[in-house]
């Protein structure tokens, strides 16, 4: 199979494509033919060294998948033909950039049907962030207000469309240039961050979902309603600010993304009735994967990017 790789960190031009050995699912695991990769920052700031998460080169980056099932060894779960769809072993290794990808069946669900491979391909790690803050952390509920920074972002326009299907009111902050794809994901409010103060605009508001870090989180708590609760997915080890929060009376969390199986059907759910779409800004063929990774060092996407097969 061809699979990327690199052999030292640094810019996207270290990312190699070679031929590598089919890996061999072990009792649990099915072998999926892969059909598209989803493409996230987490990948750029890996490949460049900035942490060392997946430990030292030579590796295999990536966890977003959708594709076939090929073989289905010993799990009652799926069988070969199946599409499936998944965010595999995060935070481990999954050696997602590659052809064939063995994957724990747990760590997988059917594809929704509705969708295309790019499409599934480009919803885990975004779908699974979004729901765990909301649902599982969060507890959003029907009449809640909900602020959301960084709507027009991968986890975040996925954020805006669960948060409506609970029922609440959402918020959100986003550039003036996607206003207009923030709004027609279903946002009741947009602020356009780099004009406006945010905490001169809001209040009272249930729950703050953090996706940009930075400033914003710190003085999101102006902005809550008391007791209410901030869950961010970027400065989730902040010890300063847990205890600002909590001598403030509100609620701080931060959300390591998990594999769900139970959230992947939630969100397959949701898409089947209509309620969610992921949008992908481009795709791009396996063999240009260093350009995808420009585009991802840029910053300041609209969804998602997606390599295909």
């Amino acid at each position: 199979m061809r699979a990327i790789t690199q052999h030292t960190l640094g810019g996207p031009e270290v990312l190699t494509i070679v031929d590598a050995p089919e890996p061999r699912p072990i009792p649990g695991e099915v072998l999926v033919r892969v059909r598209a990769i989803g493409l996230n920052p987490l990948e750029a700031r890996l490949r460049a060294g900035e942490f060392p998460l997946i430990g030292p080169p030579p590796f295999i980056l990536g966890w977003d998948i959708s594709g076939v099932v090929t073989e289905a060894p010993q799990t009652w779960r799926f069988r070969p033909g199946d599409e499936v769809f998944g965010m595999p072993l995060f935070p481990r290794a999954a050696g997602a950039y590659a052809e064939v990808v063995s994957a724990p069946a747990l760590h997988l669900a059917r594809k929704p049907a509705a969708i295309s491979h790019v499409e599934a391909a480009a919803l885990p790690i975004v779908g699974l962030t979004a729901w765990q803050g909301l649902v599982d952390l969060g507890g959003v509920s029907e009449g809640d207000r909900v602020l959301i920074h960084g709507g027009g972002g991968g986890v975040g326009h996925v954020a805006i469309q669960i948060a409506k299907a609970l029922g609440a009111h959402v918020i959100a902050t986003a550039s003036q240039s996607k206003r207009g794809f923030v709004e027609g994901l279903g946002a009741d409010e947009v602020i356009d961050y780099t004009a406006v103060d945010f905490t001169k605009e809001v209040r009272d508001v249930d729950i703050v979902l953090d996706t940009v870090g930075g400033d914003a989180v710190e003085r999101s708590l102006a902005v809550l309603r008391p007791g209410g609760h901030l869950v961010t997915a970027v400065a989730e080890d902040d010890a300063e600010l847990v205890a600002a929060y909590e001598a403030a009376g509100m609620r701080f969390s931060g959300i390591a993304v998990d594999p769900d199986p139970v959230a992947l059907r939630g969100l397959a759910a949701l898409v089947e009735q209509g309620r969610l779409r992921v949008h992908v800004q481009e795709t791009f063929p396996f063999d240009r994967v260093a350009d995808a990774h420009r585009v991802l060092d840029g910053g300041h996407l609209r969804g998602k990017l997606v390599l295909t097969l």
